[in-house]
């Protein structure tokens, strides 16, 4: 007998199954709890980046108008191979942000989307590293979130162009990923495509030298790395020179061949990677590169000895460097963030320190449990690196914690390691800690932000904070008043000259400094200079510089120039004059440094 239904009872059954298939596949496919937490992380950064970007709180500046310039000359069939003026930081970001201007058009916002890309690649291998130091995802979730909600100076030199920062951080990430993968293979005696993966860790190396010679702090220690603790297995595995165990087999290739081979891999990928920074020894000569890779852009600045010189630095380290890495601080001033949460937020990062020194010495001495990993000294070895390079070169004398953004990333994976430790013997008190390092991190980030201006900047002399509110109003002056070339300073010239689309071109001839100072590395596109050289009556724009006003009005009087000024906002523009007048003949725009 069949059953007698009506169309109602069908559709219902009808529906009823569809809807038990769709919660059978759903959960089937609906994604791990890791996946939600490391693509959350990255969402929640792009958020906080977006959010920063509307609220206009990032100023545009004159490192990233050169960039944003480099990417506009690139597309009109430029190629250079560095930042524009010298010989380090290579040209890849220009070249990105060339590849969103083809699509979105010349905007300032196309260039941090660049930034916003990148880092979220730089989170999700950050997750992937925490995975593979220490075998769970949940390691690299909670290390992706420390860094998706970052601190003040994080955010900032992530957000920003400044030629490099964020092709370093993610560059870096992928040669510890690839380290780690090449001893994981080693000690596995899995050697599955070896030789590649030396010749792409090579790759990465030169590549990121000529990218930004920062990488070398990710580079060295890997290499070092990975000799020591190959060396180490072979040698304890009690191998002779003759018989060396790949994968399965024993064949009769001495030590000295298996090392040569792979190490030879790796010198043809970093011969290959640095094809840029070598055609560019083979052109100008290796010196210049040498001197910019040691810091020669702000050599000498100090006047001191060697010796007094090291102690500076590590004073700007121990005291400048280590408030703007733990987020207690904006890198632009001394101003301290997020009060009521700094003493828990400094102590745990301090517990993370000491638990950061105990692994590494313990995995140093080979002191690792079954199924533990040991990659702490190569992690340690990017911090200890960074250090030293700080303290015994020129660098040193910037205090402003951007050289330590690598430090951000890797405390992180420590704090994500310890916490799980922790949490074991207190429980949920240890998550409630680490959420409110986030929100700590949030809130300094928007207390920095909400001074504004200068906002998020990467202007460290108040001089040079200048209010670019009113820098469209000061394009619209110069264009009715035919004021289209002239001198300025650093960095009012180059946002001027992209904003404008190039149609006001002032050189930096003129000192930001209060003492006056100069230096011709200011200076930097040439074909500018030949422009501003053709101008019949140069305009002059100051900003913030009291002193520099003085010596202008006076130069002119003397030389019997008749001028008008016209102030917006922090700027000052000496027009109309009726005369062609040179920084020169004022008596600025030498060279002094």
């Amino acid at each position: 007998m069949y059953k007698d239904y009506n169309t109602h009872e069908i559709i219902c059954h009808a529906v009823q199954n569809m809807i038990d298939r769709s919660v059978m596949q759903k959960s089937i496919a609906y994604p791990s709890g890791w996946v939600v937490g490391l693509f959350g992380a990255v969402l929640a950064g792009a958020v906080l980046k977006f959010g920063l970007l509307a609220a206009q709180a990032v100023p545009f500046n004159a490192d990233e108008a050169i960039v944003a310039l480099m990417a506009r000359h690139i597309l009109q069939g430029e190629r250079p191979l560095f930042f524009y003026g010298q010989a380090y930081m290579g040209s890849l970001d220009a070249f990105l942000v060339a590849g969103v201007f083809r699509v979105v058009g010349y905007q300032v916002w196309g260039i941090r989307l660049v930034q916003v890309m990148l880092y979220a690649g730089t989170l999700l291998t950050t997750g992937w590293l925490g995975k593979l130091i220490s075998g769970k995802w949940q390691i690299g979730v909670v290390a992706a979130w420390l860094l998706a909600i970052p601190t003040v100076s994080m955010s900032l030199y992530t957000t920003v162009s400044m030629g490099g920062y964020g092709e370093m951080l993610l560059i870096g990430n992928l040669i510890l990923l690839l380290t780690i993968q090449i001893e994981k293979d080693n000690r596995d005696e899995a050697p599955r495509h070896m030789h590649l993966k030396w010749l792409g860790l090579g790759f990465l190396a030169g590549f990121g030298l000529w990218v930004f010679g920062l990488t070398l702090a990710y580079s060295l220690p890997a290499m070092v790395f990975l000799a020591l603790m190959s060396a180490r297995d072979k040698w304890t595995a009690g191998r002779s020179w003759k018989q060396v165990r790949i994968g399965k087999r024993s064949v009769d290739k001495g030590l000295f061949w298996f090392f040569a081979r792979r190490w030879g891999f790796l010198i043809l990928g970093v011969i290959i990677g640095a094809l840029p920074w070598l055609a560019f020894a083979l052109q100008q000569g290796v010196g210049d590169l040498l001197k910019e890779l040691g810091g020669g852009a702000i050599a000498g600045i100090e006047s001191l000895s060697y010796g007094e010189q090291v102690v500076r630095h590590a004073i700007n380290l121990s005291l400048f460097g280590s408030t703007v890495i733990l987020g207690l601080r904006p890198s632009w001033e001394i101003r301290w963030l997020g009060l009521p949460l700094a003493p828990l937020v400094l102590t745990f990062w301090v517990l993370v320190a000491a638990y950061a020194v105990k692994k590494t010495s313990r995995e140093w001495r080979g002191q690792v449990e079954a199924g533990d990993y040991s990659y702490a000294p190569l992690l340690s070895g990017v911090i200890l690196t960074l250090l030293a390079g700080f303290i015994l070169t020129p660098f040193g004398a910037d205090p402003s914690g951007r050289y330590f953004l690598p430090v951000s990333v890797i405390l992180a994976l420590y704090a994500s390691q310890a916490v799980w430790e922790w949490q074991k013997k207190w429980g949920s008190v240890v998550g409630i800690v680490v959420f409110l390092v986030v929100l700590f991190n949030l809130w300094g980030t928007f207390q920095a932000a909400s001074l504004s201006p200068p906002g998020l900047t990467t202007q460290f002399d108040v001089v040079t904070q200048i209010d670019h509110e009113y820098d469209r109003e000061l394009i619209n002056f110069l264009q009715a008043e035919g004021e289209i070339t002239g001198y300025t300073n650093y960095w009012v010239a180059y946002p001027l000259a992209f904003l404008s689309m190039e149609e006001i071109i002032f050189i930096p001839r003129l000192p930001y400094h209060p003492d006056l100072r100069y230096t011709s590395r200011d200076d930097r596109y040439e074909p500018y200079q030949h422009t501003v050289a053709q101008a019949e009556k140069p305009a002059y724009i100051t900003s913030n510089n009291p002193l520099l006003d003085t010596q202008l009005r006076t130069g002119f009087t003397r030389l019997g120039v008749d001028w008008q000024e016209q102030v917006i906002g922090d700027y000052r523009v000496y027009y109309s004059l009726s005369e062609r007048v040179t920084p020169e003949q004022i008596g600025l725009g030498e060279d002094q440094g």
